[in-house]
């Protein structure tokens, strides 16, 4: 089937090469003529594992193309839109400049029987605002939200957990329903669920599991907050009530809390849009996930001054990690940057290394001092703050080796993955998130 996606930034380029690797013949459509220039030329913009290949080969095979002419999508069946939809400035709402700029752009190029299928998330009401300008063109809107984990979003996207479609209502709703499922044929035909909403459900789907998730994290860590005054372990507590089939142990990791481009702007737009709706209240706990969230932050710096005697000026602080997490590039609302540049403005001689992110963040905050060799950053270091839980610090930095290498012995890890006992048994001062 011909498809197009306009918008090809982590999502739209993930989902056009997706759906290339499938069998489909995909025309991905973007503004930013450097963007598609390194994507024609099969060059990932981002960092995503098994993007890079997937774009070598769906280039070379035909299947997949780039362009900044929306004219290219004429003659496609389905037309995904996965622009961004961040949060607007001065404000928490989500900001839907880039989706109706998006919707203008395909609207001209449009033929009867066509498909808009809306991927970017969106406050609830959107797609039924949107669904009578693409119903004048003679196409018709559904909404099919993404479910992407940053990563893993390629698998997400060929062999995602669920898929949803938002439809209208009688038999172009269902029409337009069969069409995703002939587009996702492989996933339906293994059987993963395929759920078929009306246009407000397929919406809330996406921000409420976002919310959900969120509120998880913030709850281990409000937990967090009450080992610390009471001398509890955390990651205990997490294990024991994970064992609870109703909880799980699943996003039950205290840590400096959750960053990226999805949840922290998806929790306060929702937030945003329940107060349009007169709704607010109902969703007034989100505004304390936020709180608790950044109060994370705060507390990986605190711990690095209290290990430090007190105060970190002049002092050299080595910070593993600048991504939001492991296997990402991605630098936006990142915690582990924000502790950097909070050590920085304390004072200390801050070094930052990352295996992916370090260009991300330097344009970001040019005033940090960024290393790639990771032993090069722990160097002579005062104290090591472990933030980004890569595999190259969580687990093959052994603290033997980093003590042969560090001039202090303080060791805060921001995301509970080191070993408590090694580290302290190897000298360290060792100081986790919620645990004594």
């Amino acid at each position: 089937m011909r498809l197009s996606v306009f918008g090809c930034g982590y999502l739209g380029a993930v989902h056009a090469a997706a759906m290339a690797s499938i069998g489909h013949e995909v025309v991905g459509v973007d503004v930013d003529p450097r963007k598609i220039e390194s994507l024609t030329k099969g060059e990932a913009p981002f960092f995503e594992p098994g993007l890079q290949q997937l774009l070598t080969e769906g280039i070379a095979s035909g299947r997949l193309s780039f362009t900044t002419d929306a004219s290219a999508a004429a003659g496609a069946k389905v037309h995904f839109v996965g622009v961004g939809t961040p949060q607007q400035a001065g404000g928490h709402a989500a900001d839907l400049t880039y989706v109706n700029t998006a919707i203008d752009d395909l609207l001209p190029h449009l033929s009867a029987g066509d498909i808009v299928a809306g991927k970017s998330t969106v406050p609830v009401g959107t797609a039924a605002e949107l669904a009578p300008r693409i119903s004048a063109a003679g196409a018709v809107l559904v909404w099919n939200p993404e479910f992407l984990r940053e990563g893993w979003a390629v698998q997400d996207t060929i062999d995602p957990d669920r898929l949803v479609a938002g439809v209208p209502s009688g038999a172009e709703g269902e029409r337009a329903a069969e069409v995703l499922r002939e587009v996702y044929h492989p996933a339906v035909a293994k059987g993963t669920p395929f759920i078929v909403t009306d246009y407000a459900t397929a919406e809330l789907v996406k921000v409420s599991a976002n919310a959900f998730l969120a509120t998880k994290i913030s709850f281990i860590n409000a937990m967090a907050e009450i080992a610390e005054a009471t001398g509890a372990d955390v990651t205990q507590l997490a294990d024991a009530i994970g064992h609870d089939a109703r909880i799980g142990r699943k996003f039950l990791g205290a840590g400096i809390g959750f960053g990226g481009g999805c949840l922290p702007k998806d929790i306060r737009a929702f937030a945003a849009r329940a107060e349009e709706l007169g709704r607010g209240e109902s969703v007034n706990f989100l505004r304390e996930v936020d709180a608790i969230n950044l109060r994370r932050r705060d507390r990986a710096v605190q711990l690095v001054v209290d290990g430090l005697g007190g105060s970190v000026y002049g002092k050299k602080v080595a910070v593993l990690g600048a991504a939001f997490k492991p296997h990402s590039d991605d630098v936006r609302d990142s915690p582990a940057l924000d502790v950097a540049v909070r050590l920085n403005g304390l004072g200390a001689d801050v070094v930052v290394t990352d295996p992916q992110a370090i260009e991300n963040a330097r344009r970001l905050h040019p005033q940090l001092t960024f290393e790639a060799d990771r032993d090069e950053t722990i160097r002579g270091a005062a104290a090591v703050v472990m933030v980004t839980e890569w595999d190259e610090y969580r687990r093959e930095l052994s603290p033997e080796h980093a003590a042969s290498l560090t001039d202090g012995r303080v060791v805060v890890d921001g995301r509970n993955g080191l070993d408590a006992a090694a580290w302290r048994a190897a000298g360290w001062s060792y100081f986790g998130m919620g645990r004594p």
